[in-house]
């Protein structure tokens, strides 16, 4: 099968999976304002609604790669402040993971999929190097993540394919123009300027 086709595979895939996730997500959400629910279905359908919001993101994920893959990927890049990029990626995980330094710089990324992809480098380095946190450190146009710990770099980087968050944001980095490299105990993202 031609490459092209299997990266147009994947995007069909994706896109028509959206459809059976968005009932799911939307029947949770509804579920989860009802006053009648006790525990422990209440905590059920709570975790049905996390398990959907997290499904939705590893497509949005695998859509991108897809895209990268085809050479149809178009980030949106606008003038944005490095700081800005690890307080949005800080945020998408969960309270105490990811902690945030720095003053930051300007740069020209794409906002979402920057902070996206920090995360998930920043959530890989944490997750396999067996850390409670790590932090994201935002100077001029570089944000780094440390510590990085044992093989948790070449898992972090994608050149260990055992995270498919961290590959794919390294290769959403890349496709907009950032750089990616391991340096000892830390992984610095080198934006545009």
């Amino acid at each position: 099968m031609p490459r092209q086709t299997f990266a147009q595979l994947v995007s069909l895939a994706c896109h028509d999976l959206r459809t059976p996730l968005a009932t799911a997500s939307g029947f949770a959400r509804t579920l989860q304002r009802l006053d009648e629910i006790k525990e422990p279905a209440k905590r059920y359908v709570e975790m049905i609604g996390a398990a959907t919001d997290q499904l939705a993101e590893l497509l949005d994920l695998l859509s991108a790669v897809a895209r990268i893959d085809a050479g149809r990927f178009e980030p949106q890049l606008r003038s944005t402040h490095t700081r800005e990029l690890a307080d949005a990626a800080a945020g998408r995980a969960e309270d105490g993971r990811l902690a945030v330094e720095g003053e930051g710089g300007e740069v020209q990324a794409d906002p979402d999929w920057a902070a996206v992809s920090l995360s998930a480098l920043a959530e890989a380095a944490r997750r396999h190097g067996g850390l409670e946190q790590v932090t994201l450190r935002a100077a001029g146009p570089v944000v780094s993540i440390a510590p990085i710990v044992d093989n948790a770099g070449a898992i972090a980087t994608g050149e260990d394919l055992r995270d498919f968050g961290a590959a794919v944001g390294v290769q959403v980095l890349t496709a907009s123009g950032a750089a990616v490299e391991l340096e000892g105990d830390t992984l610095n993202v080198r934006f545009n300027a």
